[in-house]
């Protein structure tokens, strides 16, 4: 089926909350050390400025799921906007330290929030043969908005601004977040919210919208998947029966993380100072690291409907894991320094073409109908939590042990996430979400 321009619209006014999600993420690495001199941090004070943002990502995740469920992923998706909108403007115009860490956990309940609801609208929008590329399309945006982020902070550091450099960099965010919010007042609900609420007609329209070869029939199958899990408001996702969806969203929320992506970039000026590169040089390297991500989830897109998520997953752990196990060596033996840049090159490809690709797609598709953002958002909540704790702990393991110490961690974590998805994970490509249902459901 051909991506109509409804379909398109619909998926890329979605998609550009991962573009804020990845540039409010990691914007934080160019600012991190203008703030500690100005604040007088220590190591934890730095870890909990990045983590601060975290915490609230955490809590909107898990928020996001009943907001989602009871007014729909669009109307939610408006109020992430508002506080993209807010957290940007915030932390530019912050007064003091604490003041910058409200705006901070401001911007993570909105990162948190779109992380569940961004993929969430995508997956019960696209087609199944196309659901793998449409949903990944957020993660597209995501890693362009960490590029974005990295180009951004080298454009304003080389204007020479002074004091106010790290408030332009932060600040910048304002103007593609009132983007995002004008974009979602002109797309349609989805449609299996829509049946849930028993607005049949409105869902047969937004399906003939989007292109559906048989709208008819698509409806049909979501009404006798709502009917067979008497689907309300109020179900709960915490139940016996979605022990195995839980298992795999509570997983591959936690490996993502635990491969040290996110330390990886809110710490990169840092891990190349680490290794004797200079500031300006450390902004130019992160564009480096910035353009793989982008490029590779591409590559992660053209594959996932094709290879499958399973299979990228097993070909990025056995490469995040060698690559990871490299910096270790460079930093433990203090030797081949120029080696670096091109192992972390290397451990993004991996990464960005298989997790990258995967995890919101995956998640997206392994809850049924009636619990689908619920369930996003328990495996967005693992996925942040892990990313707090790391994020808090990193320049802490740092200082007090060493630098190759995390990236030991996270080769073995890798090691652990390839033989879990080996035994344990399905494939889920090429079947509707109706049929996913049938499939991974366990009484």
């Amino acid at each position: 089926m051909q991506l109509n321009s409804n379909l398109f619209r619909a998926t890329l006014s979605g998609a550009l909350a991962g573009l804020l999600f990845g540039f409010d993420t990691v914007v934080i690495s160019g600012v991190i050390g203008a703030l500690g001199r100005l604040y007088g941090l220590d190591p934890r004070e730095v870890g909990r400025t990045v983590a601060i943002g975290l915490v609230g990502t955490v809590i909107g995740a898990l928020g996001a799921g009943q907001v989602g469920q009871r007014l729909g992923s669009r109307e939610t998706l408006r109020i992430t906007a508002l506080l993209y909108v807010a957290s940007a403007l915030g932390c530019g115009l912050a007064w003091n330290w604490p003041a910058f860490m409200a705006f901070r956990f401001v911007g993570g309940l909105g990162i948190g929030a779109s992380s569940v609801l961004g993929p969430v609208y995508i997956a019960e929008l696209a087609p199944a043969k196309s659901r793998g590329r449409l949903v990944a399309a957020f993660q597209l945006n995501v890693v362009f908005g960490v590029m974005a982020a990295y180009i951004s902070n080298y454009v304003i550091r080389t204007m020479h601004l002074g004091a106010a450099e790290w408030r332009w960099q932060v600040g910048v965010a304002t103007a593609p977040a009132l983007v995002f919010l004008a974009l979602l007042f002109g797309i349609p609900r989805s449609p299996r919210w829509s049946v849930s609420r028993n607005r049949n007609d409105e869902a047969l329209a937004v399906l003939k919208m989007m292109g559906d070869p048989n709208p008819e029939a698509e409806l049909a199958d979501i009404q006798a998947a709502l009917e067979q899990e008497h689907a309300t408001a109020h179900e709960r996702v915490f139940q016996w029966k979605y022990r195995y969806p839980l298992f795999l969203a509570i997983t591959i929320g936690a490996f993502n993380q635990l491969a040290g992506i996110n330390a990886i970039l809110y710490y990169l000026n840092s891990i190349f100072a680490a290794a004797g590169f200079s500031q300006i040089s450390g902004d130019q390297q992160a564009i480096a690291i910035g353009t793989t991500n982008f490029l590779f989830t591409i590559v992660g897109m053209a594959l996932i409907d094709k290879l499958g998520r399973k299979t990228l997953l097993l070909i990025g752990a056995a490469g995040c894991a060698s690559c990871l196990a490299g910096v270790a060596w460079v930093f433990s033996t203090q030797s081949h320094r120029g080696d670096l840049l091109w192992l972390l090159v290397a451990f993004i490809a991996f990464f960005s073409v298989s997790q990258g690709a995967v995890i919101w797609v995956y998640i997206g598709e392994v809850f049924p109908t009636a619990v689908r953002a619920k369930g996003q958002g328990v495996g967005s909540a693992s996925h942040w939590f892990m990313d707090a704790v790391i994020a808090q702990m990193f320049p802490v393991v740092v200082t007090m042990m060493s630098a190759a110490t995390p990236f030991v961690f996270f080769a073995l974590m890798t090691v652990v996430q390839f033989l879990v998805v080996l035994f344990v994970y399905p494939e889920t490509k090429g079947q509707t979400l109706e049929q996913l249902q049938r499939k991974l459901m366990r009484t």
